[in-house]
């Protein structure tokens, strides 16, 4: 591991801690001795249907990261149309192709909770949650 890449994650250890984002409860790594894993802990947004709900992320960072994205999955099961309900893999741009090295591990949590406000529906991973997303939409 590059000197680089720990100065990186220990700046955005401790940018997390002094200015934490408002439904993101936990973001560390997840023991003391490997900085390539983290956990995240997200919380339901207000009045959404996650409202009241807390969700544990993996993040498991590449050595060559911020030049490439972390690969951030759900351990916690959720329904939602971007999220696979078993492996808990997330559809979402900035953590595939729209991933760029000003992005942080906060800043992706971030997005990842507004995508539970706001899913994608035209790339869903869980097609039973899509239909439901959509039937609900059609109430409206």
């Amino acid at each position: 591991m590059t000197d680089t890449l720990t100065r990186r994650l220990i700046k955005e250890l401790m940018e997390f801690r002094k200015d934490p984002a408002p439904d993101l409860k936990d973001l560390t790594p997840e023991k003391e001795d490997d900085i390539l894993v983290w956990k995240a802990i997200l919380e339901g947004e207000r009045d959404t249907p996650y409202e009241g709900g807390q969700w544990k992320l993996r993040i498991n960072i590449p050595r060559n990261y911020p030049m490439a994205p972390p690969n951030i999955k759900f351990m916690t099961k959720i329904c939602h149309p971007n999220i696979h309900f078993k492996s808990g893999e997330i559809c979402l741009d900035v953590l595939k192709n729209a991933w760029s090295p000003a992005w942080t591990l906060q800043s992706a949590c971030i997005a990842i909770r507004l995508l539970l406000s706001n899913p994608e529906p035209s790339s869903p991973l869980n097609c039973d949650a899509d239909a439901e997303t959509r039937w609900a939409t059609n109430l409206l």
